[in-house]
């Protein structure tokens, strides 16, 4: 079988909350994870709630990252997708739970775009 990507859903607990509470530091740490697997960095775009925690989104060529923190609980739900084999969405994941100082981190990996036979992929002009 062939795909056209595989997409990452990451539970990461026992994270330092004010790493999970830091926007700035949050995005940084999303960006440099898509470049730590190889990815293309097109746009980002995150938000800090009040009282606390973050969401956010790195759009890259093979296609996003995108996290909601909550601090209170040391915990991030963390979704990696990519398409292609180029890169490895788990890099990603692995530099997260690192940089998050998590003690935890469980995930699944979803195969999507199941073909039997391979798919040509063409451009149109719509």
């Amino acid at each position: 079988m062939n795909e056209l990507g595989r997409h990452i859903l990451a539970e990461i607990y026992g994270c330092d909350g004010e790493i999970l509470n830091n926007k700035d530091f949050i995005e940084k740490i999303m960006v440099d994870s898509a470049l730590k697997a190889g990815a293309e960095v097109r746009e980002v775009a995150f938000h800090k709630f009040s009282p606390q925690g973050i969401s956010g989104v790195v759009i890259i060529s093979e296609s996003h990252l995108t996290i909601h923190t909550w601090p209170e609980l040391g915990y991030a739900a963390v979704d990696v997708f990519t398409c292609g084999d180029r890169i490895n969405p788990w890099d990603a994941c692995n530099y997260m739970t690192e940089k998050f100082n998590a003690k935890n981190m469980t995930a699944t990996e979803i195969k999507r775009g199941i073909f039997e036979q391979v798919v040509e992929v063409k451009a149109s002009n719509i």
